[in-house]
């Protein structure tokens, strides 16, 4: 079998009735029931009706795609799939592969999610922050375009936009507040980007701004207890495997205010010998990163009984 790893989306992939494909597939409904009585609420019936207004609301769209990514996973375990060389997560989709490498139980990442994204919601009054994703320019020119946008309101000011997921060699996200990410969207289409589109997101996740949800983070997660990992993950913030729960915890704490840097985790699973890299969940965002920033690799997502089948048969081969 080839070697393989698995990574897990985050944020933007949620879909009403995203899980009805898996039927009544027992892994997947004893995950909506675990997550279900760790969170109090019917989680099921929230994927699968909706509404959709419902479903994007960070404090429900968080726990939501941890628990999908998790069905999809166990979905996997209990058709025979083996288990991957390595997992890693898109942002939020970190803590769907600490789930599968037995750091954290459902049990305890659903509550805890669901309170990092009411952290980051409180952190800044809606509409004061914002996001854009910056297409058809480079890592290092919408780095530059942020800096400059953030020094055109002058020293001490408030205003800052950051560079805040490398998501392929010319995607890249920004966020902070309004103005700045305005500013620089104005700036770097001036400078060649192709496009500089606002998100429909609801905080500047990952950027600066996050640092109170970063802190309150940091407390709720001191009071967890952390778990060997059974597989080795490898973190958004600092592109590391770590065994260390301490500095696991740590990584957690930075990376809700730090950037996701997906093309480097990418070229790391590469560099670890990795085959194929594997979307566990759903949608087929992460993939399509895989084959821009990695076109050699083997990229597959696992979403329904239909793509785990064909994904089995394809790493056999």
């Amino acid at each position: 079998m080839k070697s393989f790893a698995f990574v897990f989306p985050g944020q933007g992939s949620q879909a009403v009735g995203m899980l009805d494909a898996w039927g009544d597939h027992p892994a997947v409904a004893e995950t909506l029931r675990e997550a279900s009585d760790a969170l109090g609420e019917d989680v099921g019936a929230l994927i699968k009706n909706g509404p959709k207004e419902e479903l994007a609301l960070t404090t429900n769209t968080q726990p939501v795609m941890l628990v999908a990514g998790v069905a999809a996973w166990r979905a996997w375990l209990a058709e025979g799939g083996a288990k991957p060389s390595v997992v890693a997560g898109h942002s939020l989709g970190e803590y769907s592969a600490l789930v599968a490498s037995c750091v954290l139980t459902l049990a305890q990442a659903a509550p805890l999610v669901r309170f990092r994204a009411q952290a980051m919601q409180h952190a800044v009054p809606v509409g004061v922050g914002a996001m854009a994703a910056v297409l058809g320019m480079e890592s290092g020119e919408v780095v530059a375009g942020c800096a400059e946008a953030t020094a055109s309101f002058g020293a001490g000011s408030a205003e800052v936009v950051e560079a805040v997921n490398f998501n392929d060699p010319v995607q890249t996200v920004i966020a902070g507040s309004k103005a700045a990410v305005d500013k620089a969207c104005e700036l770097l289409k001036a400078n060649g980007a192709k496009r500089a589109l606002l998100l429909p997101v609801s905080a500047p996740f990952h950027s600066s701004l996050m640092r109170p949800a970063a802190e309150a983070l940091r407390e709720k997660l001191a009071s967890t207890t952390l778990a060997a990992p059974q597989i080795p993950v490898l973190n958004n913030i600092d592109v590391a495997i770590e065994t260390d729960a301490d500095r696991i915890r740590d990584a957690l704490v930075r990376q809700a205010a730090g950037p996701v840097r997906w093309v480097e985790c990418v070229q790391a699973l590469k560099l670890r010998g990795v085959a194929a890299i594997i979307e566990c969940g759903p949608g087929k965002v992460l993939a399509g990163m895989v084959k821009r920033i990695a076109p050699d690799l083997e990229a597959a997502s696992v979403y329904d009984p239909a793509t785990l089948a064909d994904t089995r048969q394809s790493l056999a081969g």
